[in-house]
Formats: C-alpha cells, sequence, structure tokens
C-alpha cells in the first residue's frame, strides 16, 4: 500500500492507495505525482454531497496534457464511498488518464455494475486516511461557472503538491 500526501492551499489530506487491487490504476496516478503533472493544479468541480474533483486544469482553467488513457479497474476496486479516491473519466470507461476525485458521500452508484459502458463504473483507488475535513471543507465552498466549467469553487483551490510517503524522489 501507497500513502500519499496531498497539500493544497486550503490544507492536507492523506491517502492510502490499493496497490494490489488496482496497480494500472496506482502506478498511472503516481506516475503524474513523479513528474509533478498535480502541483499547482486546481479541485475545478466540487459538488458538497458528491465529489471534489481535480488533476486536470491549472490556476487559468487549462486543462493539462495526458499520457494516454488507462484500462478501467472498477471490477477489482473498493465501492466509491465516503474518503475513497477515484479516477474521473469520460463515458468511455477505458478513457481515465490524469483527473482524480474523492467522494464526500458514499457513491456505491458509481461501482462497477457489469462490462457494458453504462455499468462500468469508475474506478476507486484509494482511500482517505486523515484530513477528511479539509476535503469537506473543500466541498462546502461557494461554486461558479468559469469558461464553460460548472461547479467551480469561487476561490479557487490549489494542489500545491502531492507527497509520495517514503519516495524522497517526489518532486
Amino acid at each position: 500500500m501507497t500513502r500519499v500526501t496531498f497539500e493544497t492551499s486550503h490544507g492536507h489530506f492523506i491517502a492510502d492507495l490499493d496497490d494490489d487491487a488496482v496497480p494500472r490504476t496506482v502506478t498511472n496516478f503516481l506516475n503524474y505525482v513523479r513528474e509533478g503533472a498535480y502541483r499547482g493544479n486546481l479541485f475545478h468541480r466540487v459538488i458538497e454531497g458528491f465529489v471534489v474533483q481535480g488533476g486536470g486544469f491549472d490556476a487559468r482553467m487549462q486543462e493539462q496534457p495526458v499520457h494516454g488513457p488507462i484500462v478501467n479497474e472498477a471490477a477489482n476496486a473498493r465501492s466509491n464511498t465516503r474518503g475513497t479516491l477515484a479516477m474521473a473519466r469520460t463515458r468511455d470507461p477505458h478513457s481515465a488518464s490524469r483527473q482524480f476525485f474523492v467522494n464526500v458521500a458514499d457513491n456505491d452508484f458509481l461501482d462497477h455494475r457489469s462490462a457494458t459502458d453504462a455499468g462500468y463504473g469508475y474506478c476507486a483507488f484509494g482511500e482517505v486516511v486523515e484530513g477528511m475535513e479539509t476535503v469537506d471543507a473543500i466541498a462546502a465552498l461557494p461554486t461558479t461557472v468559469v469558461e464553460g466549467h460548472t461547479d467551480v469553487p469561487r476561490e479557487p483551490v490549489t494542489i500545491e503538491r502531492v507527497i509520495i510517503h517514503d519516495d524522497p524522489a517526489t518532486p
């Protein structure tokens, strides 16, 4: 199990990642972390009682470059319960790349139900083990529309960096 700390402009939180259950997803996420790709990104989609999503846009709401999409491992993943981290994606179940979200409620309707596109689910790849109050505070921020994106916090929430514990090479 890999542990990471998210340092944000609104505080920090710590999460344990499910390396054994969903190795491709965790490896993909950690590759972005090791590249420093999340530094300066926003939590750009905040829906109280649902999710806090980030990792894809910079402070000017410019979409950030991505590596190729990864295979969706939702069939092997834990449930999308409160405090879990999961990969964001488009309608294509195998389109996740760098964006992720933290569930701020039990969202089991996002779990894998079948191999069809509609039932594939969202891969939960870790869980917040400390600092959920930071995530809840972010989720409670007032939102607006920016550049056509809805649910954007009026007060920007920046990911200052993500640190991999026991990895001195983390930028």
